[in-house]
């Protein structure tokens, strides 16, 4: 099924299949989705934020801990353990990213750890990534992949990395109206503007690589954000992407390394439960209205009114900028690894549950990964049980 007729991607001398499973933290896309991802010659991407959380032996050493640097190694030794855990999974096939937010304190040591893991690729979103290939020369071997929304982002990066000799081995073009999590607009005002639309990029991209001098061929485009069905996967390659990229719809499948109830909340979200809010790293971000978003949500506009610096409640600096922990008025005011980890462990009152705007392919139905890919790129969907949910 998965033979069918399409054009690989071609990234660092791999033929791909064109789907690319996005980045997403805390620990939701861990070694198990990734891995799994990746088997099937596809990218599976692990989110390098916080994964201790998925290794009870390094919680114990940092769970009630404030030592900054010692939650900050055992994350190291976390992100090299599911490296090479999925890396097992996948069996040689595909290709494995770590994805890695400029945003975080941290940038700088999980891109060189992903590295001396021995990852294929290194994924960076929220923020321009221009001194990447500094930080990865070492590794030539590595291909560098950064998450842009417009076609200024792309053209910043594009003649940045250039200066160094250097091209993107590919691009995932973000479009926030629809993506989940924390999105590339400069507000909530510009979430839905028109120029993030994919038509637009592409060939506003296309033109810039001409302008550029770079043959078309030479950066295969990603589109992401909320695409759901094989219809629009066929339309965006028309269109001249070369593969897409998909959170939601990953994260919800049988191999998603959440809690069952994490998928629960994703998978049984209607459009009026998702909405799109300030995070504390100073971007909009998209999740479920869940009783802790509704309280929070009811209550911003005076935490925003009253904010302060405070103390880091977690015991280390996850974030460059904290609204929270900064005290910037215009951010969110909550500890956001707080709240992703409430909702990693499937805690419904307290967790905050990112989530893109559009509906599943299945549905509230809960598949596999194989599934979803084979749907995606043939069509195919499997024979659906009247009614199928993700156990309690």
């Amino acid at each position: 099924m998965l033979q069918a007729a399409f054009t690989r991607l071609q990234i660092k001398g791999k033929a791909l299949l064109p789907i690319v499973q996005g980045g997403m933290g805390v620990g939701i896309s861990a070694h198990r989705l990734a891995g799994s991802v990746a088997k099937l010659g596809a990218v599976g991407t692990i989110s390098s934020v916080d994964l201790r959380r998925h290794h009870p032996d390094l919680m114990m050493q940092t769970k009630k801990s404030r030592d900054k640097e010692l939650i900050n190694s055992v994350n190291l030794v976390a992100l090299d353990r599911e490296i090479h855990a999925a890396r097992e999974i996948a069996g040689g096939n595909g290709m494995l990213a770590v994805n890695i937010m400029r945003a975080v304190t941290e940038y700088a040591s999980y891109v060189r750890q992903a590295c001396e893991s021995g990852i294929d690729a290194i994924v960076v979103g929220a923020g321009l990534p221009l001194d990447l290939p500094d930080l990865t020369s070492g590794f030539p071997d590595v291909a560098l992949i950064p998450i842009l929304s417009d076609v200024r982002g792309i053209a910043l990066v594009l003649k940045k990395w250039m200066r160094k000799n250097l091209l993107p081995s590919a691009i995932v073009i973000e479009n926030p109206r629809y993506a989940g999590g924390h999105l590339g607009a400069a507000g909530l005002g510009n979430v839905n503007d028109p120029h993030y639309a994919f038509p637009v990029v592409l060939e506003g991209t296309f033109e810039l690589f001409k302008d550029l001098g770079i043959e078309r061929e030479k950066i295969p485009l990603i589109t992401g954000g909320g695409i759901h069905t094989h219809e629009q996967v066929r339309d965006l390659f028309a269109l001249g992407a070369s593969a897409v990229q998909l959170g939601t719809p990953f994260a919800v499948t049988q191999e998603g390394d959440a809690h069952p109830n994490f998928k629960k909340v994703l998978a049984d979200a209607g459009p009026e439960d998702i909405v799109t809010f300030m995070s504390v790293a100073g971007l909009p971000a998209r999740a479920v209205r869940t009783p802790w978003l509704a309280n929070y949500l009811d209550k911003e506009a005076k935490l925003q009114r009253t904010a302060k610096p405070k103390q880091c409640t977690v015991g280390f600096d996850c974030l460059h900028q904290c609204g929270l922990r900064d005290g910037i008025a215009k951010a969110g005011q909550f500890c956001i690894d707080t709240q992703l980890a409430f909702a990693l462990a499937g805690d419904i009152k307290r967790g905050l549950f990112f989530r893109g705007s559009e509906p599943l392919p299945f549905g509230n139905a809960i598949r596999s990964v194989r599934e979803l890919v084979e749907y995606l790129l043939a069509g195919v969907k499997p024979v659906m049980p009247q009614q199928q949910t993700v156990p309690a």
